[in-house]
């Protein structure tokens, strides 16, 4: 029975714009869902979460919100994330599970104690029989196959939805990190500014996100593309379809990509000489959602001169990484020290 116990350990990845849940029984992702929770404005009821939720999102009547609970990578409203990991739990483990999991959260490098105590209580009341928290960055080195127990620099760049991590990592620890700010959701906060300058049309986040999915890049193409984009004259009033060009996307979210260059450009210069040296030799990892924005790895090469590697399934590290660090004891160990 203890070996049972033993096993039923979740790493969460929880996420700005989804939430991924690691199975350490069965050693792969079993869950991935929006971050989305719908609620009923006046009794604040909980009616759909996830996938569900989603789909209301822009779409909902007067008496109905659809509201995302984590804003840039913590908590934004404790009662509702609560709920929402709740219900993820009991979807991985049933109604009626008997035997609570350990569980492992990613949180961003730069987390106040206030945060981190906020995800730790929301975890417990949720169900949780105990959790312990990761740095985002750590558990994205893990989950994207580096060595981070050696005494050599490894610097990981995890672009989420709502915060990029930077960090180098050397004896399992983090020797320079940065967070800011700037990630996939400001990438399509742009698309919308500049759709709505540019063309007068108003488009929602879940258009926004299609857009920079389809023809976003970071660099100029060969071959320019286009996609025919729907949405709301604002001179008008009506529904309006307009042609928007790769290029025309490019521009519209080249600030906020400059914006995580300029970042690790920072890291970097405030890296010790010697990890300096391992990072030439092995260059960076890029990990998230945000690193695949088309050419931004090629992007980050031309401005550090530096070599640049897309992680091999880069939305996954991060909860992969949470999932790895319960499994490996001595790792468990060193982050239950530092959070000491």
């Amino acid at each position: 029975m203890a070996f049972f116990k033993l096993n039923r350990g979740l790493g969460i990845d929880l996420g700005t714009a989804n939430t991924l849940v690691y199975s350490k029984k069965h050693k792969r992702i079993v869950l991935n869902e929006p971050s989305v929770v719908a609620v009923e404005r006046e009794t604040k009821k909980i009616l759909a979460v996830g996938n569900e939720a989603k789909e209301m999102l822009g779409k909902t009547p007067d008496s109905i919100v659809a509201v995302r609970p984590l804003s840039e990578g913590v908590i934004a409203d404790y009662d509702i994330t609560e709920a929402m990991i709740k219900y993820f739990i009991k979807k991985v483990f049933g109604s009626y599970s008997f035997f609570m999991p350990e569980i492992m959260i990613c949180v961003p490098v730069d987390i106040t104690g206030v945060e981190k105590r906020a995800v730790l209580e929301a975890t417990i009341s949720a169900g949780a029989k105990r959790a312990y928290l990761i740095e985002e960055a750590r558990a994205a080195a893990l989950g994207a196959g580096m060595d981070i127990s050696a005494p050599e620099g490894n610097m990981i760049i995890d672009i989420g939805g709502g915060s990029t991590d930077i960090a180098v990592i050397s004896l399992g620890g983090t020797v320079v990190s940065k967070t800011i700010r700037i990630a996939g959701n400001n990438f399509d906060s742009s698309i919308i500014k500049y759709v709505k300058k540019t063309h007068n049309l108003l488009i929602g986040d879940k258009t926004a996100e299609e857009i920079k999915i389809k023809i976003g890049t970071a660099l100029p193409l060969e071959e320019e593309e286009t996609m025919e984009v729907k949405g709301r004259d604002l001179m008008m009033g009506l529904p309006k379809t307009v042609t928007i060009s790769s290029e025309e996307i490019r521009e519209a979210i080249m600030d906020s990509l400059m914006e995580i260059v300029r970042c690790i450009k920072s890291v970097l210069e405030q890296t010790p000489p010697e990890l300096a040296s391992d990072i030439v030799d092995k260059g960076m990892v890029m990990t998230g959602g945000g690193s695949l924005i088309r050419n931004f790895p090629e992007m980050v090469e031309k401005y550090t001169s530096l070599k640049v590697t897309l992680a091999e399934n880069p939305l996954e590290s991060v909860v992969r990484g949470s999932g790895l660090a319960l499994e490996q004891v001595k790792v468990l160990r060193k982050i239950e020290k530092a959070e000491r």
